[in-house]
């Protein structure tokens, strides 16, 4: 089967999103646009395309970050990272009762605002059994907002004068994806990024603990969830670079390209969203998503402020 013309328009758009003048907003746009106008190539399967790219670029931006500011980054930010998951899966529970909303779509939309957007909702699914429309329809909800992220999050930072540090701690609490978190932290500027990455990375790995409980909440659902494996590669980097220091200029051409691969990571996850999608999620959904998304962001935000 010959390539189509909507593969090599992909294929161009996809170099394009690697060049110096797209940033992160664009490029989601763009691949919303090329989305909605049915312009997806169907010979390549851009959600796993997706996954692996964005796995690779995060263990990249580990070759950027210091081993001790890691370690100091995540210990400031734990006491918010932890009180920030606890609270928003007790909202979750809470609202999804009154809202009337199936559990289980509820509970995948709690858990991708507690802690990592798309890779909980994908770790938590199979240990409470969720089916495929309820991943959908909780998956769209997590990207359409973290699509939102990506253009609120700096304008809120630069007008409150936030510092780089606040503003990327603020970014990794307050924002669901990974791929979204570093894309408004890169805007932000350089040391937003590397707390940003930090702890974004750092409360990820709560996915294994809160699969486990998942599984015990939900009774007789499969025990069984996907371990996120690039988190431990990431922090691989971290400690490669701490003690091979003479790397440094391969270490931080690395950093710069996984800097550019996610802006196309973005590019890839605006490509999967449609507005059939948007309506798929309808308004439950959607109305539990913005309510746990303001809290998490005006709480964390406040706490940050208050420090």
């Amino acid at each position: 089967m010959r390539p189509t013309w909507q593969f090599w328009l992909f294929i161009s758009l996809c170099g394009l999103c690697l060049l110096p003048w797209i940033n992160s907003p664009m490029a989601l746009m763009l691949g919303f646009v090329v989305a909605n106008l049915g312009w997806l190539p169907r010979e390549l399967d851009i959600a796993a395309i997706t996954k692996k790219l964005l796995s690779l670029s995060i263990i990249g931006l580990g070759f950027g970050i210091h081993l001790e500011q890691a370690i100091q980054i995540s210990q400031q930010g734990l006491p918010l990272i932890l009180g920030s998951i606890v609270a928003t899966l007790i909202l979750t529970l809470v609202f999804t009762r009154w809202l009337g909303l199936d559990k289980k779509t509820g509970y995948l939309i709690g858990s991708g605002t507690a802690i990592c957007g798309g890779s909980a909702i994908a770790a938590v699914a199979p240990a409470i059994n969720a089916k495929s429309e309820q991943i959908a329809i909780a998956l769209a909800c997590v990207f359409i907002l973290n699509a939102l992220a990506l253009f609120i999050f700096p304008v809120i930072g630069h007008a409150l004068a936030l510092s780089q540090q606040d503003f990327g701690l603020w970014a990794a609490i307050a924002i669901h994806d990974t791929s979204s978190v570093v894309g408004a932290a890169s805007a932000y500027g350089e040391e937003a990024l590397v707390t940003a990455t930090t702890v974004k990375l750092a409360r990820a790995l709560w996915i294994i603990p809160l699969a486990l409980v998942s599984s015990m909440i939900f009774k007789g659902s499969n025990r069984s969830f996907s371990i996120p494996y690039f988190i431990l590669w990431y922090l691989a980097a971290i400690v490669w670079c701490y003690f091979i220091p003479q790397g440094a200029p391969v270490y931080e051409f690395i950093f710069e390209a996984a800097k550019r691969t996610l802006i196309l990571c973005l590019f890839l996850i605006g490509a999967g969203i449609t507005v059939a999608k948007i309506k798929q999620a309808g308004a439950k959904p959607m109305l539990l998503a913005c309510i746990l998304w303001v809290f998490i962001a005006c709480g964390s935000l406040w706490v940050i402020l208050a420090e």
